[in-house]
């Protein structure tokens, strides 16, 4: 079986839970090798993880630039990388970052490339979400090595324990690839909460919150879940930009999506439909949303969210 190659997130070593997903993926379609851009002492950090989920060899790239600089030495090293293993294909998640490495590798390599998948076929053959989420197509790469941008949450990650085998790779980076620098960083706030792209459970707020999100923190504090919001009330100011939820925000694609007091424009739901199970509570029952929803409350969310909220810890214990 050939390789099937995944461009490993990290941060600092820690493994994020969408490149477990692409390691899950990958055993459907061949043999999982994993390509980490790091240090050695992230690398030793992240191998367990790695051989947990079937990571069959890590090949493994040490260069500052990947901390320095913006994609372009990453996308440079994943092509070498692919270069000397000749996969049957190269994983990256749909994240910003890996969407323009995906971008990158395939002009490098001459290659297809798929953006945005949320499922992945053993005969590479990809579903995607497309027209702001009013389709879903199937698509295959016919040239070249095919490169697929998956978006988190595609699959459930299954454990397949194995030992890597480490292959270091020396990848002499061209200046270009340097030529823009990371010149400040700043810590991220910490919220205590799942990172919304990657979360397994999302509970959103829209115009109907009134800019009182109270409600749908505490729901989303007690299932475990990212808070996310609509345009609308990100633009009103009652939610910081990076929380948004839609065509001009962040897509999302989580087990669980409760959508409150959001009308469903096509725009929202553009970043947020393919959700295996959409939860909807509006006072409007001719709100857009509820002709998506799998479950429907309609309601005003200042009473019905508490009670939810009290529910789910009583059940809780």
């Amino acid at each position: 079986m050939s390789e099937i190659l995944v461009l490993v997130e990290h941060d600092s070593g820690a493994v994020a839970k969408p490149t477990t997903e692409l390691l899950t993926l990958a055993r459907r379609i061949g043999t999982p090798a994993a390509v980490f851009l790091g240090s050695q002492a992230d690398l030793a950090k992240a191998s367990e993880t790695l051989g947990r989920y079937g990571a069959e060899k890590v090949y493994a790239v040490d260069d500052p630039a990947f901390g320095e600089c913006l994609v372009a030495p990453k996308a440079e090293a994943l092509a070498a990388v692919a270069a000397q293993a000749a996969p049957g294909a190269v994983l990256v998640t749909a994240s910003n970052e890996g969407r323009e490495i995906a971008g990158r590798l395939a002009v490098k390599l001459g290659s297809g490339v798929l953006t945005d998948a949320v499922d992945l076929a053993a005969d590479l053959t990809a579903k995607q979400s497309v027209f702001a989420g009013s389709y879903v197509v199937s698509s295959r790469v016919r040239t070249g090595t095919p490169i697929v941008a998956v978006k988190p949450n595609a699959a459930t990650p299954e454990p397949h324990e194995v030992t890597p085998q480490q292959v270091p790779v020396t990848v002499e980076l061209s200046d270009l690839a340097k030529a823009a620098r990371v010149t400040r960083r700043a810590p991220k706030e910490q919220t205590g909460r799942p990172e919304l792209t990657e979360a397994a459970i999302v509970v959103s707020g829209g115009r109907g919150t009134g800019g009182d999100f109270g409600p749908v923190e505490a729901l989303a504090d007690a299932l475990g879940a990212a808070v996310g919001a609509s345009r609308a009330a990100t633009d009103a100011g009652w939610y910081p930009h990076a929380f948004q939820v839609g065509q001009t925000g962040k897509t999302v694609s989580p087990q669980l999506y409760v959508a409150n007091g959001i009308s469903g424009a096509i725009q929202h739901r553009a970043g947020m439909q393919t959700s295996k199970t959409i939860v909807a509570v509006n006072k409007d029952a001719e709100a857009p949303i509820f002709e998506l929803a799998d479950f429907g409350v309609v309601g005003d969310l200042f009473a019905v969210l508490p009670q939810l909220t009290e529910e789910i810890k009583k059940r809780k214990g």
